[in-house]
C-alpha cells in the first residue's frame, strides 16, 4: 500500500474517531449546560465564564508557545528524527513551566487589580468570584505543563486515545452537573472546584499514557540554546496573532462585562457553548488533517500540502454549515427546548458567533500551512493587527451607546478582512495562484452557503408553522442541500470524481457482504 493511501486511510479513521467522540460529547454538553445554568443562575453562570477570562488574558503567552510546541514536534516527527523530537519535547516542557510562573505572577498582581477595579461583580458574590479566580491561577502551572504531552499525542495522530480521554472528560462533566444539582454548598464555588479536579484527573491520564507509549516524552535536560532560541523566535513571531485571538475572545467578554454586567456574559457563555458543539463538526476534521499538512511540508510535498489546505478549508466549512444552518434558523426554538428560560441577547449572540466561526474555518487550514513554514512574522503583523481592531472598534461602538451585538459585528468584519489578507501572506512564502485559491475556497464556500440558505430559509419562513416537525424538516433539508451544493458546486472535478468513487466502492462492499 502506498504512503499516500495509508495517509488517506489514517485521516478517515481519525476523523471517524473524533466524530464519534463529538456526538457523545455534544449530547452530554447540552444536558450539563442546562443543569449548570439552572443550578448556578444567570449571574453566577456569567461570572464563572468571565472571571476565568482574566487569567486567560495572560494565557496568550502560553498560546504562542503552545503553537510552537505543536509545530516543532509534528515537524520532527514528519522527518522521523526521534533524537531531535526528544530535545524539542524537553525544551518545550521547560519553556511552558517558565511561562506558567510568569502568568501566576501577572495573575496575582495585574489580574487582581483588574478584578477589583474594572469588573462588574455583585458585592454578595465577590468572595465566591475571588475563589474561582484563585483556582484559575492555581491551575495555570499544572495545566500548562501538559501542553507538550497533548501536542505529542496529536502529532502521532493517535485520535482513538484522544477520543477516549475526551469521552471520559465528558462523562466526568455529567457527574459534576449532578453533584452541583444536589450540593448544599455555594454552587459556584463547588462547580469551580469540581471542574478543577476533573481537569486535573484527565491531565494525569494523558501524561501517564504518553510516558508509557512515546519514548520522546522521557525527561532529559535539554541544553540546546539554538533550539530554545528557535522556539522563542517562532513563538515571538506568533505573539500578535495570539493577541488578536485574545482581543476577539476573552477581551470582548471582559468588555461586555464592563459595559453590561454578568447577565450578558451568561448570554455569551451559552452562545459559545452551542457554537462549541457546532464547531466540533469541522474542528474534528481539522484536528485530523493538521498533522498531515505539516508532515507534507516537512517531506517537501508542497503541492500535496496546498491540496490538503484547500480541501481542509472547504470541508471544514461544509461540515460546520450542515449543523450551523438549522441551528441559526431554529435558534429560538432550540434554546427554548434546551434551557427553557435563557438570558436576553442569547439568540442574536449565537447567530453572530456562528457566522464568525464559519469564516474562521478558512483560517484554520491556511494557518496550519503558515505554521508549517515557521515564518509567522508577516502573517501576524498584518493579519493579527486587522483582527485586533475588533477590540478598539467594539469599545468605540459601546461608548457611543451601541448594543451588545455590535462587538460581534466588529469581530465578523475583522475576521473576514484578515482572512483575505492572510491568503496574500501565504502566497508570499509559497507559490500558488491567488485567484485560483479564492475560487477554490472562498467563492465555492459562499456559493454553497447562499444556495443552501436560500432553500432552507424558504422552508422556515413560508411553508411550516414553528414546531418539532419544522425543526426536523429544516435539519434534514439543510444537510441535504449543503451536501448537494458541496458536491455540485463546492468541489472541483477531480474531488467530485473521487467522492463518487469512494461512495460507489462502499456500496459495492456492502452489497457483496449482503449477498454472501
Amino acid at each position: 500500500m502506498s504512503q499516500i493511501s495509508e495517509n488517506k486511510q489514517r485521516l478517515i479513521k481519525n476523523t471517524l474517531y473524533l466524530y464519534a467522540r463529538m456526538l457523545v460529547l455534544m449530547i452530554i454538553g447540552l444536558f450539563t449546560s442546562r443543569v449548570i445554568l439552572n443550578s448556578l443562575g444567570e449571574v453566577d453562570f456569567g461570572l464563572i465564564n468571565v472571571v476565568g477570562g482574566i487569567t486567560a488574558m495572560f494565557g496568550f503567552l502560553n498560546g504562542c508557545l503552545g503553537a510552537a510546541t505543536s509545530r516543532f514536534i509534528t515537524f520532527e516527527l514528519g522527518r522521523n528524527d526521534y533524537v531531535a523530537l526528544n530535545k524539542v519535547f524537553n525544551a518545550a516542557l521547560v519553556v511552558h513551566i517558565m511561562i506558567a510562573i510568569i502568568i501566576v505572577i501577572l495573575g496575582e498582581t495585574v489580574g487582581l487589580w483588574f478584578f477589583y477595579n474594572k469588573m462588574v461583580i455583585p458585592e454578595e458574590r465577590l468572595g465566591a468570584s475571588m475563589f474561582v479566580y484563585q483556582l484559575s491561577v492555581l491551575g495555570t502551572p499544572i495545566f500548562l505543563s501538559q501542553v507538550p504531552y497533548n501536542a505529542t499525542l496529536i502529532a502521532h495522530e493517535n485520535m482513538k486515545i484522544y477520543a477516549y480521554f475526551t469521552l471520559v472528560d465528558g462523562i466526568l462533566k455529567l457527574v459534576n452537573a449532578y453533584l452541583i444539582f444536589i450540593s448544599p454548598m455555594d454552587k459556584m464555588v463547588f462547580y469551580a472546584s469540581l471542574t478543577f479536579i476533573e481537569s486535573l484527573a484527565c491531565l494525569v491520564f494523558y501524561r501517564i499514557y504518553c510516558i508509557r507509549h512515546y519514548s520522546e516524552t522521557s525527561i532529559k535536560i535539554c541544553k540546546d540554546k539554538k533550539l530554545y532560541k528557535s522556539m522563542f523566535s517562532y513563538a515571538g513571531s506568533d505573539l500578535i496573532g495570539q493577541l488578536a485571538g485574545l482581543a476577539q475572545g476573552d477581551g470582548l467578554n471582559l468588555l461586555l462585562n464592563t459595559f453590561f454586567g454578568p447577565v450578558v456574559n451568561a448570554a455569551r457563555g451559552i452562545a459559545y457553548q452551542v457554537q462549541g458543539h457546532v464547531g466540533k463538526f469541522s474542528g474534528g476534521f481539522m484536528t485530523a488533517v493538521k498533522p498531515q499538512i505539516i508532515k507534507s511540508y516537512a517531506a517537501g510535498d508542497i503541492d500535496g500540502m496546498l491540496k490538503l489546505v484547500k480541501q481542509g478549508a472547504c470541508f471544514s466549512f461544509y461540515l460546520m454549515l450542515m449543523i450551523a444552518l438549522p441551528v441559526c434558523l431554529e435558534s429560538k426554538q432550540l434554546l427554548t427546548w434546551w434551557l427553557g428560560k435563557y438570558p436576553a441577547h442569547t439568540e442574536s449572540f449565537l447567530i453572530l458567533i456562528i457566522i464568525f466561526c464559519l469564516i474562521n474555518t478558512w483560517k484554520e487550514s491556511r494557518g496550519t500551512a503558515l505554521h508549517a513554514t515557521g515564518k509567522l512574522l508577516l502573517s501576524n503583523v498584518t493579519v493579527g493587527i486587522c483582527m485586533c481592531l475588533a477590540f478598539p472598534i467594539s469599545y468605540i461602538f459601546l461608548k457611543l451607546g451601541g448594543v451588545p451585538e455590535s462587538v460581534f459585528v466588529a469581530a465578523i468584519i475583522s475576521i473576514f478582512l484578515s482572512d483575505i489578507i492572510g491568503v496574500f501572506v501565504l502566497r508570499h512564502y509559497i507559490r500558488f495562484s491567488i485567484p485560483n485559491y479564492l475560487l477554490a475556497v472562498h467563492i465555492r464556500c459562499i456559493c454553497v452557503a447562499v444556495l443552501a440558505c436560500s432553500v432552507s430559509y424558504f422552508v422556515y419562513d413560508k411553508i411550516l408553522e414553528p414546531g418539532v416537525f419544522r425543526v426536523i424538516l429544516n435539519a434534514v433539508i439543510s444537510i441535504i442541500m449543503v451536501g448537494v451544493a458541496s458536491i455540485t458546486i463546492g468541489m472541483d472535478k477531480s474531488m467530485r470524481n473521487k467522492m463518487v468513487s469512494i461512495v460507489a466502492h462502499k456500496f459495492t462492499r456492502i452489497k457483496d457482504k449482503f449477498y454472501k
